[in-house]
């Protein structure tokens, strides 16, 4: 975690108190914390506070050297800003990247929108005391800029590992074969000219940003024409996820979360029902899946584990409910229940969350997708 400004005050107290001491009989020389710890004479006072000074510094130095010191990263690239040159990645809801052209009458635009403001961004809150907080500890605040190890976030992680590691394989986008309506993001790689210096800006891609060419006008010259291009997209301006080396910067939260899909306090939650589910009951899976991949992949059923009470409905209870439902859950010969995919964890988790009924009226049977619970009744019912 960084708190540059705050720090570059400190170390400029030290710095003022060792010129006041040598005109002084008496000081008090104070610690990273401000507070007084010591009163001591000229004599002794200026080697004293210059090394505590080289102490703090060195604690300083320290700190910087764990990740990416965002507010240095943003002074170095300022310098350089003009030097450096963009490829540009569109990827899909399945983080599937493609390659795109960009016009190089675009360069000052592209510069604009995906970095000048993030840099003057970081810039203006070094001045006005930004703190850099884990995204996984805490909220995001006006004064505070979140960060995270891509490690942490998968989607993140694969979408540049492919860009970085298999650009040979990724093919450019077309319209007929991808669709831009299925495009989820977009990536600017930045490099210099001799590859150095890589970073990755990352924005969200609206389909309600697009305008298709066969149902848009264009106004040109006083009247509208038929739009003839393909389709338009209008860039969001605002400033949302920075990759530098192993972390992210998120300057929107929430574009960040709807980007990779990533809720950590969320998963956090359900990464522990999955360690119950799997102490509680016996699965099956396909070569190469496990239960936390899947519910990875399943946004709704990480939203259904935040309530679930787990080990209500026992295995057995579970295998006897599908076959009272008429449901094609599988099970192998030791009685495990096979889950080869997302279908099987949604039915499995139905099951032991009780989502499933036959109507009593007409005999049909229904998946249910909330419930709440009646209070218990009290006396007779009005008709006895």
């Amino acid at each position: 975690m960084q708190d540059a400004p705050e720090t570059t005050d400190v170390i400029e107290e030290i710095e003022e108190n060792q010129e006041i001491i040598e005109k002084t009989d008496m000081t008090d020389v104070v610690d990273a914390d401000d507070e007084v710890v010591v009163e001591t004479t000229a004599a002794n006072a200026p080697s004293e506070v210059i090394e505590k000074s080289d102490d703090l510094k060195s604690e300083i130095k320290a700190d910087a050297g764990d990740g990416v010191d965002i507010f240095q990263w943003a002074n170095q690239t300022d310098a350089v800003k003009n030097e450096l040159r963009a490829e540009f990645f569109l990827f899909n809801r399945n983080y599937t990247p493609y390659s795109i052209r960009i016009d190089d009458a675009l360069d000052t635009q592209i510069k604009a929108l995906f970095l000048f403001d993030l840099i003057n961004d970081v810039n203006l809150g070094a001045g006005t005391g930004l703190s850099v907080r884990d995204y996984e500890l805490s909220e995001k605040g006006p004064d505070t800029l979140l960060r995270t190890d891509l490690e942490k976030v998968g989607r993140a992680e694969t979408l540049i590992h492919l860009i970085k590691h298999e650009r040979h394989d990724i093919v450019e986008f077309s319209e007929q074969e991808h669709e831009f309506k299925r495009i989820k993001g977009i990536v600017a790689r930045f490099t210099k000219r001799d590859g150095s210096g890589e970073f990755f800006v990352v924005k969200q891609v609206s389909g309600s940003s697009a305008l298709q060419g066969a149902t848009s006008w264009e106004f040109n010259e006083g009247s509208f024409r038929a739009f003839t291009p393909e389709f338009g997209w209008k860039v969001p301006a605002d400033n949302q996820v920075l990759i530098i080396d192993k972390d992210i910067f998120i300057f929107s939260q929430s574009k960040f979360e709807r980007i990779f899909n990533y809720e950590y306090k969320k998963q956090l939650l359900a990464d522990k029902k999955v360690a119950e589910i799997e102490k509680q009951y016996k699965l099956s899976f396909a070569e190469g899946a496990n239960l936390q991949s899947l519910v990875m992949e399943k946004k709704k059923i990480v939203n259904k584990l935040q309530k679930l009470e787990i080990g209500s409905v026992t295995q057995e209870q579970a295998i006897e409910y599908a076959d009272t439902m008429q449901l094609d859950l599988m099970t192998d010969d030791e009685g495990a229940i096979i889950i080869m995919d997302g279908n099987d964890l949604d039915m499995f988790v139905n099951l032991i969350n009780e989502d499933y009924i036959t109507s009593e009226i007409t005999g049909k049977r229904y998946e249910i997708k909330s419930k709440k619970p009646l209070d218990e009744p009290e006396g007779e019912p009005p008709r006895g």
